[in-house]
C-alpha cells in the first residue's frame, strides 16, 4: 500500500468482523443488575439535572429499565451522557437506557433524521492515510483536524495519520438511541486499524477516545491498539517544548463536550495544560462534572427553545465570571457555540490553537 501523506485508498476488503456480525453474535453490553441493586447512592439518576429522584427511586428506575419495563427516564433523558460519569461502579447506565430505547422503538429523532446521520457515517471504502507508523494520529471523520494538527506540537508524529469513515468511532449514534449501528460498525473499524499494524492511536476527536477506551470495552469489542487522548499527548509535548512557552495570562472558560463524560479520568488534563501555558480557568457554575452541553444535539432532538435555554445559561455563566476566551475540545461544539460566545464578547478557540498561541505559532 502506498503511503503518500494525502493518498486516497479504496476497496477495503470485507473484514472478519463483518462476516461475524452477519450471524447472531452481535456485541452485548456488559451490564450487571446486581451492581445497581447494591449501589449505595443511585448517583446516575440522583445527579442527573433532567430528573428529580432520590436514591431508592433512582435504583428502582434503572432496574425497571434493565428488565425492559417502561420508565419515565426514557422521556426525561436528553442524551447528555452524564450518567456514565456519575456511575462510579462502571455499570454503563446511559448505554443501558439507549439500548432499551432502541428495543422499544423510542427513537429520539424522526427516522428521516436518524437515517441521514447513519448514512453520513457509512463506510465508503475510501479514506486518507499519511505515512503510517506504529503511532498515529486519528482525525476520525472530522476534517477540521486536518488544519488543526500542524506545527511543533505535532512534528514528532506527523504525517502519520488516518481520516475517514473507515476509522469513524460512531459514538454519535447513542444520541439517536441506535446502538445497533455501533455494534455493527465498530468491530469493522477495529479491524481497519488492525490491518494498519499500529500500536498507539492518538485520538484528536474526544468521541473517538471515548469510543475506543470506554464504549468498545463496555461491549466486549477488542481494541487492537492503545488509545491515547490528545490531551495527554498535548501535555507531554508542551513539557518537551517548555522553554518555548510564553505564559498567555488570560482568563478562559472551558466548554466540556458530552463525549468527555466517557473519559472523565482525562478531564484533569484541562487544568494541567492551562497551568503549563499560563492560563486561568475561571471558576464558574457550569464546569467540570456540572458542565453543560453545547446544545447542538439538543436543537436537533428536542427543539431550538430547549437548546437556546441551555446555551444562554452556559454563555451567561462564562461572561459573568470574566472569561475572555471559550476553549473548545471538540470542533463540532465550536461550530455550534463559537459564533454565539463571540457575540457575547468571548473569543472561541480550540485547545490545540490555544497551545499553539503559547509557543508563538498563533497570534
Amino acid at each position: 500500500m502506498s503511503s503518500d501523506r494525502f493518498g486516497i485508498y479504496s476497496s477495503i476488503p470485507e473484514t472478519t468482523s463483518t462476516l461475524r456480525l452477519k450471524g447472531d453474535e452481535m456485541p452485548k453490553l456488559q451490564f450487571d443488575e446486581k451492581i445497581c441493586e447494591t449501589c449505595p447512592t443511585g448517583a446516575c439518576l440522583v445527579k442527573c439535572r433532567y430528573v428529580d429522584v432520590g436514591r431508592d427511586q433512582a435504583k428502582e428506575e434503572i432496574l425497571k429499565i434493565s428488565r425492559g419495563e417502561d420508565s419515565f427516564v426514557f422521556d426525561a433523558c436528553v442524551t447528555c451522557y452524564a450518567c456514565e460519569e456519575y456511575c462510579r461502579r462502571g455499570n454503563h447506565p446511559f448505554y443501558l437506557i439507549t439500548e432499551k430505547r432502541e428495543e422499544k422503538g423510542l427513537l429520539t429523532t424522526p427516522r428521516a433524521i436518524t437515517s441521514q446521520w447513519i448514512n453520513i457515517g457509512e463506510p465508503q471504502g475510501r479514506y486518507k492515510l499519511g505515512k503510517i507508523g506504529k503511532k498515529i494520529l486519528s482525525f476520525g471523520f472530522m476534517p477540521e483536524f486536518l488544519k488543526l494538527a500542524r506545527g511543533k506540537l505535532f512534528e514528532d508524529i506527523m504525517p502519520s495519520f488516518v481520516f475517514g469513515q473507515e476509522f469513524f468511532c460512531n459514538v454519535v449514534y447513542i444520541h439517536f438511541a441506535n446502538t445497533s449501528i455501533i455494534k455493527k460498525r465498530l468491530p469493522e473499524v477495529m479491524d481497519n486499524f488492525k490491518k494498519l499494524g499500529v500500536e498507539e492511536v492518538v485520538c484528536l476527536h474526544d468521541e473517538c477516545y471515548g469510543s475506543f477506551a470506554h464504549l468498545a470495552p463496555a461491549y466486549g469489542i477488542e481494541v487492537p491498539f492503545t488509545p491515547i487522548h490528545y490531551y495527554d499527548y498535548l501535555y507531554d509535548r508542551l513539557r518537551e517544548l517548555s522553554d518555548q512557552i510564553t505564559p498567555l495570562n488570560i482568563k478562559v472558560a472551558y466548554q466540556r463536550p458530552c463525549s468527555s463524560r466517557l473519559s472523565p479520568g482525562k478531564h484533569h488534563r484541562v487544568r494541567d495544560i492551562m497551568a503549563l501555558i499560563g492560563v486561568e480557568l475561571v471558576k464558574r457554575e457550569y464546569q467540570d462534572e456540572n458542565g453543560l452541553c453545547c446544545g447542538g444535539i439538543y436543537a436537533m432532538l428536542y427543539g431550538y427553545d430547549f437548546a437556546n435555554d441551555v446555551q444562554k445559561k452556559n454563555i451567561e455563566d462564562m461572561v459573568s465570571h470574566g472569561a475572555r476566551y471559550c476553549v473548545f475540545n471538540c470542533p463540532a461544539c465550536q461550530n455550534t457555540l463559537g459564533e454565539k460566545v463571540a457575540k457575547n464578547g468571548v473569543k472561541p478557540v480550540h485547545m490545540i490553537d490555544l497551545c499553539r498561541m503559547a509557543i508563538g505559532e498563533k497570534p
